[in-house]
C-alpha cells in the first residue's frame, strides 16, 4: 500500500497534521452516521476530501487508524493532565476531592464530539479500553494506600471489588453524561462522585501511571 510516514515527521509537519485531523474528522462524522463495520477506507478518503493513496500513507487500515487515535487520545489526555491550570481551585478546596478527575472531565468536555461518538453512542473498544485502563490504574493506586480509618478499610470489601467498582462507575458514568449532553459541569461532576465513591484522586497518580 506504500510506504508509511515516520514517526518523527508525522508529529511536527503541519500538512501531515492536517491530514491527520481531516482523517480523524471524517471518521468520527461516519462513526456517528453509521455502525463501524460499515465504514470503508473509501468512504474515509472521500469524507476526508483525499485519495485512498494519501490514507494508506498514513495507515496500514482501518483498525491501525483506531489504534493511533486511541494513542493520541491518551497522549492528548496525559498532556492536558500534567499542563498547569491557572485559577483552576475551587473556592472551597474541601469540595474538591478529585482534582485529577476534574481535570479529565474537562478534557473530555472540551472535546465532547470525539469522545460522545467513540465512547458514548458508538462504543469503540480500542477507546474505551484505553480509557478504562488508566481509570483502573488511578483507583487502584488509592486503593492501595487507603487508611485504615477510611471506610473502606472498617467495611473489609475486598481491594479488587473496590477496584472493579470504582473504575465501571466512573466510565459508565462518563458515557451516560456524555449521552445526556453533559447536564453537569464537570466539577460538580467530579464533586458528586466523590460523596459515593470512598476514593480520592491526587495529581501525583497520573505520572505514575502513564510510566505504567
Amino acid at each position: 500500500m506504500g510506504r508509511q510516514l515516520s514517526n518523527a515527521s508525522s508529529k511536527t509537519d503541519p500538512r501531515i497534521l492536517r491530514t491527520r485531523h481531516l482523517i480523524k474528522e471524517a471518521f468520527i462524522d461516519l462513526l456517528h452516521e453509521m455502525d463501524l463495520e460499515k465504514i470503508s477506507v473509501n468512504k474515509i478518503a472521500e469524507r476526508a476530501t483525499i485519495n485512498r493513496v494519501t490514507f494508506y500513507l498514513h495507515y496500514r487500515d482501518i483498525p491501525d487508524m483506531q489504534e493511533k487515535m486511541a494513542d493520541e487520545m491518551m497522549e492528548n489526555i496525559y498532556s492536558f493532565l500534567r499542563s498547569p491550570q491557572p485559577n483552576s481551585k475551587p473556592a472551597n478546596p474541601e469540595q474538591e476531592d478529585w482534582p485529577l478527575l476534574v481535570r479529565l472531565l474537562e478534557h473530555i468536555a472540551e472535546n465532547s464530539k470525539f469522545y460522545t461518538v467513540i465512547l458514548a453512542y458508538k462504543r469503540s473498544p480500542v477507546f474505551t479500553d484505553r480509557l478504562l485502563k488508566p481509570l483502573v490504574g488511578i483507583i487502584t493506586n488509592q486503593v492501595e494506600n487507603i487508611g485504615k480509618d477510611s471506610f473502606l478499610a472498617k467495611s473489609e470489601i475486598p481491594k479488587d471489588i473496590a477496584i472493579w467498582f470504582g473504575s465501571a462507575a466512573l466510565i459508565g458514568t462518563i458515557n451516560s453524561w456524555l449521552r445526556s449532553g453533559m447536564p453537569y459541569t464537570p466539577r460538580y461532576l467530579a464533586q458528586q462522585l466523590s460523596l459515593m465513591m470512598p476514593h480520592h484522586f491526587d495529581m501525583s497518580s497520573i505520572e505514575r501511571i502513564e510510566r505504567k
